[in-house]
């Protein structure tokens, strides 16, 4: 639906009786979140084309969500308004994801830049279906939010739950907005590093579906299959599972597959398969985690976005052509200790036998992230968030050696 159809569509939402109308006010919600950014990147390998990406900048994040009108059929309305403003960056140092390269500054950074999204929503029993700007979070298409804008796309989704246990997701995309653009453009599959991925085109198709069936309150599986028009089609199934062992204490499973294949346009052939197991003890959590990469190719996913793996972390998919990697992970929850709102992560990463081409040695590579954060519970400053995020990257014979630091300040205001 083009942004004259939505306004359309809103524009008859105004025109309906003053008790329908009311149903449409009286559950709409809207908040503004302030999102102060800081990101430093120090590239640590020999001539690297940039010494470092260092970049700090201000996001305003306006979300409005309506009610629906009364009746079998219920319309909606939600808008979605993005507004990043530069408080510093230089030609030498952008390309951090946080603002726009501007070509006519020399990769330097614009001011500001921003994005208005529109969306037409209808609902009927427990089925709803989007039309406009949507922020996917499905195993095939995960929109990013990593920075200081999230990523958008453009399309229809249909989310139906009629029948009890079973959410069926399906739907079209478009177009894609990056987290550092306003711009709408087709969709590419993700390349680069050692994934060994060629592609000779872009696409405005991106067709998926998938069912979800929650079979206990603990297990719970899905299938997912997507296709991006001309580069790849996707099967993936999944599979999370949570046992209970006794007070405070858990295990989660979380298994997952996908086979990629090329449609036409592309060289895309992956197989890959996760495995993360996460022992839960009180506030602590244990994590252990494996991936496989196997085929011609490494995993294939939509450029700009996150990947449904289970090894995707802060800089890292670990999905290179062939690559097998674990993980190590610790988490801490400091509520357990009567200090809710404060939360610590760290996590290791470890990736060998990847495929550089005939003649080459073995890559290898290594990530190690640290999390800590914590979001103001009460008083004048409740809802005040900051997080500091660190991660080290150190590779062979491919990629990037790094150091980062990400320092993001947050606040959430509901407005009503």
């Amino acid at each position: 639906m083009s942004r004259a159809a939505i306004l359309a569509t809103l524009g008859s939402t105004l025109a309906l009786s003053p008790q329908a109308f009311a149903e449409f006010l009286a559950n709409s919600k809207a908040s503004v979140e302030l999102r102060n950014f800081y990101f430093n990147r120090d590239f640590r390998q020999d001539n690297a084309p940039q010494s470092k990406q260092e970049e700090w900048a201000q996001g305003f994040l306006l979300r409005y969500e309506s009610g629906y009108t009364e009746g079998t059929i219920g319309v909606g309305v939600d808008a979605l308004g993005l507004l990043g403003v530069k408080l510093d960056s230089s030609p030498d140092r952008a390309g951090s994801g946080l603002l726009p390269r501007d070509r006519e500054r020399v990769n330097g950074a614009p001011d500001n830049y921003s994005e208005l999204g529109l969306t037409a929503k209808l609902r009927a029993s427990k089925s709803v279906l989007k039309v406009g700007t949507l922020l996917p979070k499905l195993p095939t298409v995960l929109a990013n939010d990593s920075r200081l804008l999230q990523q958008t796309f453009e399309g229809a989704h249909l989310n139906s739950s009629e029948f009890a246990g079973l959410t069926f997701d399906g739907g079209r995309l478009r177009q894609v907005s990056q987290r550092d653009s306003s711009n709408r453009e087709d969709m590419t599959v993700t390349t680069g590093n050692a994934r060994g991925i060629v592609a000779s085109a872009t696409s405005d198709q991106f067709d998926f579906a998938g069912l979800s069936y929650k079979w206990t309150p603990q297990l719970t599986t899905g299938y997912s299959y997507a296709k991006l028009d001309g580069l790849y089609d996707q099967h993936i199934v999944n599979l999370v599972h949570v046992l209970p062992i006794s007070q405070g204490q858990s295990l989660k499973t979380d298994l997952r597959y996908a086979r990629s294949d090329d449609d036409g346009h592309s060289n895309v052939d992956n197989r890959a398969f996760g495995a993360l197991l996460t022992y839960t003890l009180g506030g602590h959590g244990f994590g252990a985690g494996y991936q496989s990469m196997s085929g011609d190719t490494g995993f294939a996913y939509i450029g700009g976005a996150d990947a449904f793996l289970v090894n995707f972390v802060q800089i890292g998919d670990f999905a290179n052509r062939d690559e097998k990697s674990w993980q190590a992970r610790y988490d801490y929850d400091f509520a357990a200790l009567g200090m809710p709102g404060l939360t610590f992560m760290t996590r290791y990463l470890s990736g060998d036998n990847i495929e550089l081409g005939a003649g080459r040695p073995e890559g290898k590579e290594w990530e190690r992230d640290t999390d800590i954060g914590y979001v103001v519970q009460s008083g004048p400053l409740k809802n005040v968030g900051v997080k500091w995020r660190n991660a080290t990257v150190r590779s062979s014979h491919f990629g990037n050696d790094l150091d980062e630091n990400r320092l993001i300040l947050s606040y959430v205001l509901p407005l009503w």
